[in-house]
């Protein structure tokens, strides 16, 4: 498993609450990838609670659909946004038992329409929650060059 370095580091106006490491109130998220699998590790804390130790959904929601964005732009290098995402709540996230555990992957290309299935997992290895989402890519080629960034990984 090799971490994917992150291109927007440093350019004006990169704020993102997901990814960004200099967003004081953000998730501060990093991705790895693992074969056809798109990773992050991400150790909740008790800002983020919607319930007594319990992860909140939306925050849920934005992990995962953060890690499937991360899997548009490393396997296609261009950037996507999320058309669709349907979450399952399998079982809560209890918030004092650690660090979690997200990956995603493409299971179906539709020309630029792309599903990705995610899963969380809680520091046990439990799934807590699943999706499947869809991305609508937009072709390299028609970015704005403000958003040509390589997605690579770091040596």
């Amino acid at each position: 498993m090799k971490k994917i370095k992150n291109p927007w580091i440093g350019c004006e106006g990169y704020n993102c609450f997901a990814c960004s490491p200099d967003n004081p109130h953000g998730l501060h998220m990093e991705f790895y990838e693992d074969g056809d699998d798109i990773v992050s590790y991400w150790t909740p804390t008790s800002d983020f609670l919607s319930w007594i130790d319990t992860l909140h959904g939306g925050i849920q929601a934005t992990l995962i659909d953060e890690t499937c964005g991360w899997v548009v732009s490393r396997k296609y290098q261009t950037v996507g946004v999320t058309s669709k995402m349907e979450l399952r709540y399998r079982k809560p996230v209890v918030v004092s038992a650690g660090r979690l555990e997200l990956r995603a992957r493409v299971v179906e290309e539709r020309r630029n329409l792309i599903t990705i299935e995610a899963e969380l997992r809680n520091a046990a290895g439990e799934v807590c929650t699943t999706a499947s989402s869809v991305f609508f890519l937009t072709p390299r080629e028609k970015l704005d060059p403000i958003y040509h960034r390589d997605y690579v990984l770091e040596e």
